[in-house]
């Protein structure tokens, strides 16, 4: 991927004030141990490679992410929401459970809400009234998939949100969502600090298509990825079974492909794998269909992955809505695909059979596997010891494998793509044998 051309400035972290409390962690045994506790001064470099030819400004690095000895809130004080936002994604109640867990037995943080579906829950003219949480109600959560306090698509008023949590005494809210949580959790934030409340906003990605910038990876990835390999194997299975057989799956990624990727790679049996990043062609001497004909000539079976955001250009055209987030809405390129190669195989006399699956609302509604359940503890611990330090308008991000702050301003500047020329594409062409262009 390109470099991404940030400057030292755009790294800085927002705090409400002084950390003049000593943490409560300290009395638990922290502390013994130089180490037990994240220097304030604790820097994480953006690219530790060199000479690779797309280098990153060598002064650029991020704030360690990490309990602090000591913090902003008292814990007498702290009243804390958790809010999920978006499509549900596996992990969102392992966050919810971790934060919870974090704030009552590391924190003595005892008053905790769980703000209902999405932010709506922050404006009471449309929202339900918040539940408290307790580490009783949120034992078994993260066995089931989906969120425990509901989810919702679209924004709210800052300034109605912002009366919201200094009406109710919240002083911290972590925001668990996607891109459009996020930009809208910045834009809390920008209000909260242009009235100087003392609320800090911290935000915990979450995003099943893996895409939000300074993330290696979100919760909920792997899980995908698993989820979908034995649906790629009933795909292969249907394809093999069949004269001329195909198994067309359509898998999440609106703008990226990486779930696509990790998918194709996991399976080895994939044979054309289609994302939003890399445009096809139907039609021509090096058009799908074509390159579609040589295989089926060839092994007489074909197993295809589509990505949801694939493909849209060679669909016609139409008045274009959005969903409650302002995405554009997708049209459907999977059963788009499938009509066209029925059509197109019936005009050159070559009849296929094909199958389709389209499993996207399964693999987000899943329990989160053993990676992802790690990950979303991780994060969502992070995000408290941010949160009870004072730190506000970031996100937790991670990076060479360490957990760090990232502003929200500077995460939603940019987004992450899979990188047509980079390692990850290279090795799904070179599994599936499609040729690098069709087109």
């Amino acid at each position: 991927m390109s470099a991404l051309l940030i400057r030292p400035e755009d790294t800085v972290i927002s705090t409400l004030g002084p950390a003049a409390q000593p943490s409560p962690m300290l009395a638990r045994g922290w502390g013994k141990q130089e180490a037990s506790f994240v220097n304030e001064a604790a820097r994480v470099r953006y690219q530790v490679e060199e000479g690779t030819g797309h280098d990153r400004p060598g002064d650029v690095s991020f704030e360690k992410a990490g309990a602090r000895e000591r913090v902003f809130f008292r814990s007498e004080e702290a009243r804390a929401a958790i809010v999920t936002c978006g499509g549900v994604s596996p992990g969102l109640n392992n966050v919810i459970r971790s934060i919870v867990i974090e704030l009552w037995h590391n924190y003595d943080v005892q008053d905790v809400l769980g703000i209902r579906y999405g932010y709506q829950g922050l404006n009471p003219v449309v929202g339900r009234p918040p539940m408290r949480l307790t580490p009783e109600m949120v034992e078994e959560i993260d066995d089931m998939g989906g969120t425990m306090i509901g989810s919702s698509r679209g924004m709210q008023e800052p300034r109605l949100m912002a009366d919201y949590l200094k009406r109710e005494r919240i002083n911290l809210l972590f925001c668990v969502g996607g891109e459009g949580t996020q930009l809208g959790a910045l834009e809390l934030y920008n209000e909260c600090a242009q009235r100087k409340l003392p609320i800090a906003i911290v935000g915990i990605p979450k995003t099943i298509d893996n895409d939000l910038p300074f993330v290696s990876e979100t919760f909920g990835f792997q899980t995908a990825i698993q989820a979908s390999n034995s649906v790629l194997e009933g795909a292969h299975c249907e394809a093999r079974s069949a004269p001329n057989g195909i198994g067309l799956v359509k898998l999440m990624g609106r703008y990226a492909g990486f779930i696509a990727c990790g998918a194709t790679l996991a399976s080895q049996q994939v044979n054309f794998c289609l994302i939003p990043e890399v445009p096809f062609a139907l039609e021509g001497p090096n058009g799908f269909y074509e390159v579609l004909r040589k295989r089926l000539l060839a092994r007489e079976h074909a197993v295809i992955v589509v990505a949801e955001g694939a493909g849209q250009d060679l669909m016609a055209a139409g008045g274009e809505s959005r969903d409650a987030s302002g995405h554009p809405r997708l049209k459907d390129i999977g059963l788009f695909l499938k009509e066209k190669i029925i059509a197109h195989f019936n005009d050159i006399e070559m009849p296929v059979e094909i199958k389709y699956f389209d499993p996207s609302y399964i693999l987000r509604s899943v329990p989160a596997n053993c990676a992802d359940s790690v990950l979303s503890d991780q994060m969502a611990r992070h995000a408290v010891h941010a949160g009870m330090a004072g730190k506000s308008g970031l996100l937790i991000g991670h990076t060479n494998n360490v957990f760090i702050h990232v502003p929200l301003a500077l995460a939603g500047k940019h987004q992450k793509r899979v990188w047509p020329h980079g390692e990850l594409w290279r090795n799904v062409l070179s599994s599936t044998g499609q040729p690098p262009v069709i087109r």
